[in-house]
């Protein structure tokens, strides 16, 4: 069940602040509070999902190929794309999982790590 007062629900709302990267009306792209890389960036769709799988189940393909272009809009808005970049979305408590609403990290601007 979706908690209505996760912390991107509450950023959605504009009950907590944050820094801005990009908006438009199916998505916001913010600068994360603890950032992982030089570069980090967290995508939030704009409607109540919990992970990817919720995303892809209750969006139409309107928002979702909305927000998949948004995603690659960032890329470039970030001059990204010739050195590189990870898109990470982690689900549920095996993968990661911090914040109950589905969202997407972006991290670049140096050698991201491989994964194990």
């Amino acid at each position: 069940m979706y908690d209505d007062n996760n912390i991107f629900a509450k950023i959605l709302r504009n009950e907590i602040p944050c820094k801005k990267f990009y908006e438009d009306e199916f998505s916001l792209f913010i600068y994360d509070i603890a950032p992982q890389a030089k570069i980090h960036i967290l995508g939030i769709p704009k409607i109540k999902c919990i992970d990817l799988t919720d995303f892809v189940t209750k969006a139409d393909d309107n928002l979702i190929s909305s927000f998949f272009k948004s995603l690659n809009l960032v890329i470039e808005k970030l001059n990204i794309k010739a050195d590189g970049y990870r898109v990470i979305s982690n689900s549920g408590n095996d993968g990661g999982q911090e914040v109950p609403h589905f969202h997407i990290h972006i991290l670049a601007g140096e050698k991201i790590g491989s994964l194990r």
